[in-house]
């Protein structure tokens, strides 16, 4: 996709609605759980399963391109998310790259000893099998992905390197996570410390994204699909989405070395040896 001069300079404004789109509901829920009292129906709207917080940066994807390009820009972004033209032989690296990134440093850190043995999931295939989808559908990679690669990647990289761009946007990935780390049950992160060494697992995983979505023609589909991996892969391990200081560490370790390897062989200009 082309991108212009303008549509750079208004980057700050996509990040903008869809911090304060999340934000104006994760706040709110952040602020009940800690005792602060609110209207009782918009107490429970907030902490159920309709709170829409989590399409802040779908939101503001749709939003932006039909103010700046209209209907035919919205069809165009929609196509990008249901776009498989790119080679099968890159669902190896979606569906199974994560498995072996996220859930091996979990395992490593079962082996380590820093955490306890949880086979609740692994036990019933087939509600893993289903789980994938509802992980899809629900639990973040449709809701941001059309944001956080199908917008802004593309200006970004339009401006930075394909490395500089993922760090970039791996740190906006990161931060609007924060209000949710105060929301029990919301996140993976329940107190600042480990919140912080997420940044580092988020901002490395944000170039693995950007290598997917680089060698996949900038397929939004593709980086759902990754996104989805990601978090399946972790909920197998790992099924109480508690992280702790030891296990993030792991998967420090273990995307750092993953993005060596691709920054080697792909350079670091595009991740993409088309480009290279």
């Amino acid at each position: 996709m082309t991108i212009k001069t303008d549509d750079f300079k208004g980057l700050w404004l996509y990040f903008l609605v869809a911090y304060a789109f999340s934000w104006a509901f994760w706040i709110p829920s952040a602020l009940a759980a800690h005792g602060t009292n609110l209207p009782a129906g918009l107490a429970d709207f907030l902490a159920s399963p309709l709170n829409p917080a989590a399409f802040g940066p779908l939101f503001s994807a749709f939003l932006l391109t039909l103010l700046r390009e209209g209907g035919k820009g919205v069809l165009q972004l929609l196509k990008r998310g249901v776009d498989f033209r790119f080679e099968k032989t890159w669902l190896f690296a979606i569906l199974l790259l994560p498995l072996v990134l996220f859930g091996g440093s979990v395992l490593a850190s079962v082996l380590a000893g820093v955490r306890a043995v949880e086979l609740s999931v692994v036990s019933n295939p087939s509600f893993a099998l289903i789980a994938f989808f509802v992980i899809l559908f629900t639990a973040g990679p449709l809701q941001e992905e059309f944001g956080w690669r199908g917008y802004a990647l593309p200006r970004l990289q339009s401006r930075y390197n394909a490395l500089t761009s993922s760090v970039i946007l791996g740190f906006f990935w990161w931060l609007w996570h924060l209000p949710a780390v105060f929301i029990p049950g919301r996140f993976m992160a329940d107190n600042l410390v480990v919140f912080l060494s997420l940044g580092v697992v988020i901002s490395l995983t944000s170039v693995l994204f950007t290598w997917i979505y680089n060698n996949t023609n900038g397929s939004v589909l593709a980086a759902i699909l990754t996104h989805t991996s990601m978090n399946w892969s972790m909920w197998l391990a790992m099924p109480s989405m508690k992280m702790d200081l030891p296990t993030s560490g792991f998967m420090i370790a273990f995307l750092a070395i993953a993005v060596l390897i691709i920054v080697r062989i792909w350079g670091a200009a595009h991740l993409s040896p088309e480009q290279k």
